[in-house]
């Protein structure tokens, strides 16, 4: 099954780099997008990352990354 998954480039709480580095141990081989989502309000507030039509916030990108592992499809 393919994983949609897109993460914001202009997001505060996020480290692109990193957050790349994250998510392919999570789901190997997806193809991230990285672009702005217009999701402003709560990007100003908390790190997000949209994963098969959800949109997971956390605290930090360690925190959103660890909540979005039960949405990757196997």
């Amino acid at each position: 099954m393919r994983n949609d998954i897109r993460i914001c480039d202009k997001c505060k709480h996020m480290k692109v780099k990193t957050a790349l580095a994250k998510i392919d141990v999570i789901a190997p081989g997806t193809e991230v997008k990285v672009a702005c989502k217009s999701y402003c309000g709560p990007c100003q507030r908390y790190a997000f990352i949209f994963i098969n039509g959800r949109y997971i916030t956390g605290e930090t990108e360690d925190e959103a990354i660890e909540k979005a592992k039960k949405y990757v499809k196997k």
